[in-house]
């Protein structure tokens, strides 16, 4: 038996800021290839997430060029590397909460599917597609426009530390803060080290080692920016 939940345009529409005049497109690009062999109608998603990168691509790179008219070549580069990475994919799936709405097997529900960061990547590659597909170039350019020009311009803000970033994150999604437990303390009392375990909902714990509780929390609030696609793992501060 798969997990074929009703596709729920009118909220599908909501979500996106996109309504499919064809839903096979929207019903594609929702399937994954673990629902295709279970009564499926539909194709899998695979052929619009190649299309849908392609999409992103240009756009994102067009954006860029408009956005910083001095940037050199290799600056657009490593904006545009940023900005179509699969992490960058991964957090705006989540933003829309794709996970709810893909049609996967039982095998994939029982796995945790819709949390898997490259069920969420592909995903979100192949609604672009789809919206390519169904509205032409414009409706594809506005949808990646009201996602990712906002990460493509918190790139140029000045840095807050890690824990307030996450918060403010989690916060400008309706999610609950980030809880911080010590899981293991060593040393000797006057240099004690600290290892610390971030939690945040819908996210693997991550973690953070210091010679202060703070400075490990700070760890591991930067651990959760860097699986989530907002840091670097290079940025991450040393003690």
């Amino acid at each position: 038996m798969s997990d074929r939940p009703k596709i729920d345009a009118e909220r599908l529409a909501e979500v996106l800021g996109y309504g499919f005049r064809q839903q096979t497109h929207l019903m594609e690009a929702l399937t994954h290839a673990s629902a295709t062999g279970e009564a499926q109608k539909n194709g899998d998603y695979q052929r619009l997430e190649f299309l849908g990168d392609r999409v992103l691509g240009l756009i994102v790179a067009d954006m860029l060029v408009e956005a910083f008219p001095k940037a050199d070549e290799g600056e657009l580069a490593r904006r545009f590397n940023a900005l179509v990475r699969r992490e960058t994919c991964v957090e705006v799936a989540r933003a829309l909460d794709l996970g709810a709405h893909v049609i996967l097997g039982q095998s994939e529900i029982a796995s945790g599917g819709r949390n898997k960061r490259a069920i969420l990547a592909d995903a979100c590659e192949s609604v672009i597609g789809a919206i390519y597909r169904d509205g032409g170039f414009e409706a594809a350019r506005a949808f990646v426009a009201r996602n990712w020009k906002p990460l493509m311009l918190a790139a140029d803000r000045p840095r807050r530390d890690a824990k307030t970033a996450l918060q403010e994150w989690a916060q400008g999604r309706g999610m609950p803060p980030p809880v911080y437990d010590v899981i293991e303390r060593t040393g000797p009392d006057h240099a004690p080290r600290f290892k610390v375990r971030a939690l945040i909902s819908g996210l693997e714990p991550a973690f953070g080692e210091g010679y202060a509780k703070r400075n490990a929390e700070q760890k591991a609030a930067a651990a959760c920016l860097v699986a989530l696609g907002l840091w670097e793992p290079d940025e991450i501060e040393d003690e």
